[in-house]
């Protein structure tokens, strides 16, 4: 008893292969398999929100595709960008591995160049089909929220981006052998589950921003900005627990990595716009979701069954020749008097 109370709890890290498995041919990447998962059940909340604001279904899934091919590409160069060394070498060097670029099946995507190349295509997508991207923006915000909770479990199976060492109950076990474990330390050190921290936020952040959407009607791009504020809530905290090598800038004498300086201006911004969408006058009708002239027109077709009641009630709308008189006179008014 006195040796199992002595064991610490942790959380252990799933094997190495099973971080990939073959498909006759093909090598699966589960990280890649956990984004798709996200995306997809990110793409069903987004899906239902957009229809419930009337959005036209066909040109949903058009834009979808174009804000995830911008996304990925945006996403892969921020994490060159922002953690250039295994690409370019330390300082640029030229000792790095140009061809790790588009090797995004090993990890490395950052949620700023996905969300700004893929607002990009979003908005092309949106202009093609004659509709407001804050409109779909609001609709796809808590469905984008809900994928990057998903998508960093593929963090957990390739043992990458964890927190500093902990000895929380919650720890997480790094093989040793892992080329991005710590030099210097013990090989039973843990770490904090940063992945496992940012899906809990996340999901949390789902439900508030839902929640208040359904009192408060979110339009104008207010629900999009209201998730970049929460996101970026938990981002800056959690970003600086972690370890591994990115880009450091200093600003007023403090040094942070460049996704913690990021993530505070990006609150920043997204508190301002969030207050000022969330106070504009509020949309109607198609207006909500088509750009100015690109709303259809609305038609009401009538059956045969239908045909005879119409025709009836319009019959007894018409006017009498006595009453056709009667109106004519008193628009006309008495030609004896004087105007």
């Amino acid at each position: 008893m006195l040796e199992l109370a002595s064991i610490q709890a942790s959380i252990p890290s799933p094997p190495v292969e099973w971080s990939r498995f073959q498909l006759g041919p093909l090598t699966i990447h589960v990280y890649a398999l956990c984004l798709l998962t996200g995306g997809l059940i990110g793409g069903w909340l987004a899906y239902r929100r957009w229809k419930k604001k009337g959005g036209p279904e066909d040109p949903f899934f058009s834009i979808i595709m174009w804000a995830v091919i911008f996304g990925i590409i945006g996403a892969r160069l921020y994490h060159v960008v922002s953690s250039p060394d295994a690409y370019f070498g330390p300082n640029y060097d030229g000792t790095g591995d140009l061809t790790k670029i588009w090797q995004i099946w090993n990890g490395g995507l950052g949620i700023w160049g996905a969300v700004a190349l893929g607002a990009v295509g979003a908005w092309i997508g949106c202009r093609r089909a004659g509709l407001r991207l804050s409109a779909f923006a609001d609709a796809a915000a808590p469905g984008v929220l809900l994928a990057q909770a998903i998508g960093r479990w593929g963090n957990y199976f390739n043992q990458e981006l964890y927190g500093g060492p902990t000895t929380l109950p919650w720890g997480l076990e790094i093989d040793p052998t892992n080329a991005s474990f710590p030099a210097g330390l013990p090989a039973d050190t843990l770490f904090h589950p940063t992945f496992l921290y940012e899906f809990f936020w996340n999901l949390a952040g789902v439900a508030l921003i839902l929640l208040l959407d359904r009192k408060f009607k979110f339009q104008r791009g207010a629900m999009f900005w209201l998730y970049v504020a929460v996101y970026t809530a938990g981002r800056t905290w959690i970003e600086m627990l972690r370890i591994d090598e990115a880009q450091m800038i200093t600003i007023l004498g403090i040094t942070q990595r460049l996704n913690v300086w990021t993530s505070l201006l990006m609150f920043l911004i997204s508190v301002v716009l969030f207050a000022i969408m969330a106070t504009r006058p509020r949309r109607t009708g198609l207006d909500i979701v088509y750009l100015p002239g690109k709303a259809p027109e609305e038609t009401t077709e009538i059956t045969e069954a239908e045909a005879p009641a119409v025709a009836a009630s319009s019959s007894s709308h018409r006017e009498t020749p006595a009453e056709s008189g009667e109106t004519q006179t008193k628009l006309e008014g008495n030609p004896t008097e004087k105007s």
